[in-house]
């Protein structure tokens, strides 16, 4: 049987747009409720129990909204909040961690593989201990790049600048011999073009958005969750702090106006 109820999205701000654009292109019949946690971004840069508590308080908002299914499209949270949160929840979930992992495993020949990520994401050791899990022996090289992130979002991915800061983040990878590099943050999508032309040819780009939408529709289908019918979907995008800053980013993240944008107070829900 159809499910029209809304898949629900999470992420610190505005780089889990990258995720949202991926599953709406997956899934067009999913309506999807998008969340922002703007008033607290980054939470790369956050300890492990306030990363815990804001997942937690932006998965009560959307369980509340009467989600089916979570995607939590923040890889910090994925990382530190979501494999304790898991289990908790009444409905699938799923991060951005895993998916990433799995595609980088089976893209990679050499088991040499890369990944970049924010401080946070690459302190916890999420990564490579989800790509040693799916294959075993894996030899993994992680390195923080926590300047892509403005460079995204002040839409400086194709500029000089973009270039010399990857150069400098990247060249922590030579002579590692990786086949295979994972975009561990929903960011870096947007400077892909610079980081494929830092790396050279060879190397295969993992983005785990788009690893995170098929990883999605896999995940509602087996619990019988997909929606169905050909009518219009209407998204609905929240955020904790101004919408204008981030729908003049989102805007520009997703090609496209932001319809339905509505600020929210999460702290004082239940």
């Amino acid at each position: 049987m159809a499910d029209p109820r809304p898949i629900g999205v999470f992420d610190s701000g505005i780089g889990g747009l990258t995720v949202f654009r991926a599953l709406a292109a997956r899934l067009p019949r999913e309506r999807i409720l998008y969340l922002g946690d703007t008033a607290r971004v980054p939470y790369g840069t956050k300890s492990r129990e306030t990363v815990d508590r804001y997942t937690r308080e932006s998965a009560r908002f959307l369980l509340r909204r009467g989600i089916k299914a979570l995607v939590v499209a923040c890889n910090t949270a994925s990382a530190l909040a979501l494999p304790s949160l898991q289990g908790e929840l009444p409905v699938p979930s799923l991060g951005v961690i895993d998916p990433g992992a799995h595609r980088a495993c089976r893209l990679s020949e050499s088991g040499r593989i890369g990944v970049i990520g924010t401080e946070a994401t690459i302190r916890s050791g999420a990564y490579p201990e989800a790509i040693r899990r799916t294959r075993a022996g894996a030899e993994v090289t992680a390195v923080a790049c926590p300047l892509f992130v403005p460079l995204a979002e002040e839409g400086w991915a194709e500029t000089e600048v973009a270039r010399l800061v990857a150069e400098s983040y990247l060249a922590g990878f030579r002579g590692r011999g990786i086949d295979t590099l994972v975009l561990g943050c929903t960011h870096y999508p947007l400077l892909r073009d610079v980081i494929g032309r830092v790396l050279g040819e060879g190397i295969r780009l993992v983005d785990s958005a788009e690893a995170t939408a098929t990883e999605a529709a896999e995940m509602l289908e087996k619990n019988a969750l997909l929606a169905e019918g050909g009518e219009a979907v209407d998204h609905h995008f929240f955020v904790t702090d101004s919408s204008r800053r981030f729908e003049e980013v989102g805007s520009r993240f997703l090609g496209m106006p932001l319809a339905r944008l509505e600020q929210v107070d999460i702290t004082g829900e239940g």
